[in-house]
């Protein structure tokens, strides 16, 4: 594969659920809900001994999946070091969703394989066959190795486009502990969003384990946010309002963005690098950052009048 920069389009992640591939009512539910992806889980939400039937039904529902715009469609698999990760990929290929979300990634190998073998595949049968990779930051391993794994979307082939925290698994492995605003976990999400972002990816946060702690979910995704990333993972319906509105573009960062594409767009001020908008010094780059938050915007409504 050769290292290649890669664009990777916007595209709204503000709110990804978690759906247990084997629970046939929230697989139904999924369709109705106003969640950006929907995440179809076949790893730890599904016992060993039902891995089977939550492939044979997952294939099953995406057969009739009347797909929203706008709205991804991803499968995480097993690991490929256990007996279910290849037959997981195999299902894939029945389904087609967005992406394919990799657990545990702790080296970049974890994602070129993957990779490899979804591009075998599609050439195996004869047609155009191009989900994208998600890959889960989640163990000591995948820290220590972010900036090669996050490099894996810059080549070739590579089909990275977004890192997801995991948490749990991280805090399990570590010891660190579960304290209300991560204080001690913040250093490590911050070297996620860093190597994400050094490499064009998107970059999601990990669950808020408590789905009836409203105030709670909101200071997190408030930190989120700040902190820089596009959306957060989450375990329940009832979450995905609050994590849309976080993600989301209020009215007043709408109106700054447009007086600050409009500042550079003014006839007096054609070729300035910088320009003065309510005594405030606005760089070029802040119309480039406005112009991004304005497309996102645009995807927002976008979603509400096909929802």
């Amino acid at each position: 594969m050769n290292r290649t920069p890669h664009h990777h389009p916007l595209r709204l992640r503000r709110s990804v659920l978690s759906v247990p591939a084997i629970n046939a009512k929230a697989l139904a539910k999924s369709a109705t809900l106003d969640c950006d992806v929907v995440l179809f889980d076949l790893e730890d939400s599904v016992l060993p001994e039902k891995k089977a039937e939550a492939r044979a039904a997952l294939i099953s529902h995406f057969a009739t999946l009347d797909r929203v715009p706008g709205r991804e469609y991803v499968i995480r698999i097993n690991p490929l070091d256990g007996p279910d990760g290849v037959l997981d990929l195999e299902a894939v290929l029945d389904c087609m969703p967005d992406a394919v979300v990799l657990p545990k990634v702790s080296e970049p190998q974890d994602v070129l394989t993957v990779a490899d073998w979804l591009s075998e595949a599609g050439a195996d049968d004869d047609r155009d066959f191009g989900p994208r990779l998600w890959a889960m930051i989640e163990t000591a391993a995948g820290l220590l190795n972010l900036s090669a794994i996050a490099e894996t979307g810059r080549t070739e082939g590579g089909r990275l486009d977004c890192l997801v925290v995991g948490l749990n698994d991280l805090r399990k492995q570590t010891g660190i502990a579960d304290i209300p605003g991560r204080p001690y976990l913040t250093p490590l999400l911050l070297q996620v969003i860093v190597a994400a972002r050094a490499f064009g990816l998107d970059v999601v946060d990990a669950v808020f384990n408590d789905f009836t702690d409203t105030s709670g979910l909101e200071a997190e995704c408030r930190q989120g946010r700040q902190m820089g990333f596009d959306g957060k993972m989450l375990i329940h319906p009832a979450q995905i309002d609050v994590a849309n509105a976080a993600y989301g573009v209020t009215e007043a960062e709408t109106a700054e963005a447009l007086a600050i594409v409009a500042a550079f767009a003014a006839p007096e001020n054609a070729g300035k690098a910088v320009v003065t908008i309510a005594g405030r010094m606005v760089e070029k780059l802040h119309a480039d950052q406005a112009s991004r938050l304005l497309a996102k915007v645009d995807l927002i409504n976008e979603r509400k009048r096909t929802a």
